[in-house]
């Protein structure tokens, strides 16, 4: 399947949790969700009971739809989560949460990781000075990321440093925001990444 590119507030009152799929709205309090906290449609307010393969699915699809992942990226990182060793659902996330896409948006330099996605594209990332346009590519504990210095006055990521700068920033970056640049300083602990996800439903669901 493809990535997911349709209305992203319909998919996180689906699902009842905020994937950060909006960016200002979201930081603002003023998200769909927040406005009407149930499903979209006719019938979004009906309880309707989940089977166990449901409830692993939803965890899947949860955490594709907030890293941006199409279901064969997805599959490719369990498979390599499963072949390290230590906990699978604990490298997973390890995994997601090193790839350059969401580093650029953990550190504040954009309100959503679908953002974050497009300035890897567009080339206004260097990692360790050097323009990398992979959103997949896999940041190491010690790297520096930045703005590039032609994008650092580009309006939405100035506005996107001063909404987050508001909000708290990962523990496991270190920032310049006045410089637009951070240092990926380690991986985090599990407690530390906080989502909406229960990666064992996912290793479940994979394992079957």
């Amino acid at each position: 399947m493809a990535r997911y590119r349709g209305p992203v507030e319909k998919i996180e009152r689906r699902f009842g949790v905020s994937l950060g799929l909006k960016g200002e709205r979201r930081l603002a309090g003023k998200s769909a969700l927040d406005k009407r906290p149930y499903g979209p449609g006719q019938h979004g307010q009906r309880r309707t009971k989940i089977s166990e393969y449901g409830t692993q699915l939803r965890e899947k699809q949860k955490a594709k739809f907030m890293y941006g992942l199409s279901e064969k990226q997805m599959r490719s990182l369990f498979g390599e989560a499963k072949r390290r060793t230590g906990n699978t659902g604990t490298n997973l996330v390890m995994l997601l949460e090193q790839r350059l896409d969401n580093v650029v948006y953990r550190m504040g330099f954009a309100t959503t990781r679908r953002f974050a996605r497009q300035l890897v594209n567009h080339g206004h990332v260097l990692v360790d000075g050097k323009r990398v346009d992979i959103p997949s590519y896999r940041v190491k504990p010690g790297q520096k990321v930045e703005i590039h210095e032609k994008s650092k006055k580009n309006n939405q990521i100035v506005r996107a440093i001063e909404l987050t700068n508001q909000t708290g920033l990962a523990a496991w970056v270190d920032i310049d925001q006045d410089k637009a640049f951070g240092i990926f300083t380690r991986l985090p602990e599990r407690e530390e990444v906080v989502i909406p996800v229960e990666e064992r439903l996912i290793v479940e669901l994979y394992s079957k």
